[in-house]
């Protein structure tokens, strides 16, 4: 029988986070709409979202309980997360705290030169010079729209050895899975994830309007105010 394929995004956020008013029932059900099977969701410093995202999702698709995490050198992915992982710890310390749950690691938009990227610094060498330290990077992050980021971040991905992978980054339902990646497995595990990437991966590189991007500094205001 053929191994089933996966599609995933494995960077999305939710109203857990400082920058986003989606809903988390929302987002799971937009994701699995757009023919998603399985979903990190990974707000800013919090669980929060993807225990309601993973609670509230439909049949067929599987939420993967993440965190974007904040280091003193930049951002981390961690997955598969069972509790927070403080900030703001060193890069080592933080994917030392993924991997005492069981967790995987990703670098996120490394070379964005508008977010806390690891690659702005001197962590980014160090952290990827560690055997095994780093499941995958984002060789393609949908809300990248200036700069030779994504190319940077790929050519990474392929001199480090490291599975480079398509997210959407999303900050809003509009843009959920409009990147993704197409893998070969059950990624439902910490194992099974890290079988599919290294069986070879599939880029769905989409972008979502540019008019999304204002929904950022938008939901910051709202959530001044109140809005949630």
């Amino acid at each position: 029988m053929a191994t089933e394929r996966a599609f995933i995004d494995l960077h999305c956020h939710t109203s857990a986070s400082f920058d986003s008013i989606a809903a988390p029932a929302a987002v799971a059900r937009v994701a699995a709409a757009r023919g998603l099977t399985h979903l990190a969701v990974t707000d800013h410093g919090t669980i929060d979202g993807a225990l309601a995202a993973r609670d509230a999702a439909p049949d067929g698709l599987t939420i993967l309980v993440g965190q974007e995490i904040r280091t003193t050198e930049g951002d981390l992915i961690g997955v598969f997360l069972e509790r927070a992982i403080p900030g703001v710890l060193t890069p080592g310390d933080a994917v030392a705290a993924v991997r005492d749950q069981g967790g995987l690691v990703g670098i996120p938009h490394p070379y964005d030169r508008f977010r806390g990227s690891m690659g702005r610094g001197e962590g980014l060498a160090g952290l990827i010079g560690l055997s095994g330290s780093v499941d995958w990077i984002e060789a393609w992050n949908a809300r990248i729209i200036v700069g030779d980021g994504n190319v940077r971040a790929a050519e990474l991905a392929a001199s480090a050895g490291v599975p480079g992978v398509a997210v959407s980054d999303a900050h809003t339902t509009m843009e959920v899975g409009v990147a993704s990646t197409i893998l070969t497995g059950d990624p439902a595990t910490p194992d099974g994830l890290r079988a599919a990437l290294a069986a070879g991966v599939q880029l769905q590189m989409g972008r979502a309007s540019v008019y999304t991007r204002f929904a950022v500094p938008a939901a910051r205001i709202l959530k001044r105010v109140g809005v949630r």
